[in-house]
């Protein structure tokens, strides 16, 4: 149901793009993309400040518990130097893309503003498909291999979008263990991508 509504928010996006109306709201959005931002940043603290258990669990698992965020981080690394490689454009620019990590959002406000439009679109639909094919990977990976692998095709989305299907899917400790990856992600993103912008 989620892929679905991602999907038919994007398509009507682009019909009101292409269609050339001008709604006074929706160009006040469009214009000020870094409110959308900040509102998005301030969510994302809320949603790590809900998160009661997860400290408690942290101390639990001790340094150990980063190494699937830090896995993730270097696994999105990887897959933008092959992706920059193939399709021929700067490495910067190809890390800076997966480091978003399937925040769509906020890599492609971010990309837009701090490089064009053009890379901050590649940006919003690289991370939108992996946000989508989460929803397709996650019961397969379950099913095949162990519950651990299902966080990450998820990266800094498993703290929220696709948390009910990798708790449907796997178990409490997995759960736990997602939330903590999200919150690490989500936090990284950003730094991530001004890093690898800075290389340029």
């Amino acid at each position: 149901m989620i892929v679905l509504f991602m999907i038919c928010a994007l398509g009507i996006g682009l019909l009101y793009g292409m269609s050339g109306i001008e709604l006074t709201f929706l160009n006040f959005i469009s214009n000020h993309s870094n409110i959308i931002l900040y509102i998005l940043m301030f969510s994302v603290g809320i949603s790590i400040g809900m998160q009661k258990g997860i400290f408690s669990k942290i101390k639990e698992y001790h340094i150990k518990i980063f190494i699937i965020p830090l896995g993730i981080i270097a696994g999105s690394f990887l897959g933008g130097i092959i992706c920059s490689l193939i399709l021929k454009i700067p490495i910067g620019y190809g890390t800076a893309i997966t480091s978003g990590m399937g925040w769509y959002s906020l890599a492609g406000v971010t990309i837009s503003s701090l490089v064009s439009a053009e890379f901050g679109s590649i940006a919003f639909m690289s991370n939108l498909m992996r946000e989508m094919f989460s929803f397709i990977l996650i019961p397969f990976l379950a099913g095949h291999f162990n519950y651990y692998t299902c966080i990450a095709p998820a990266g800094a989305t498993s703290e929220d979008t696709t948390l009910p299907i990798i708790l449907k899917y796997t178990n409490e400790e997995t759960v736990v263990l997602s939330v903590f990856n999200g919150v690490i992600c989500s936090l990284m993103v950003p730094f991530l991508i001004s890093s690898c912008l800075n290389m340029m």
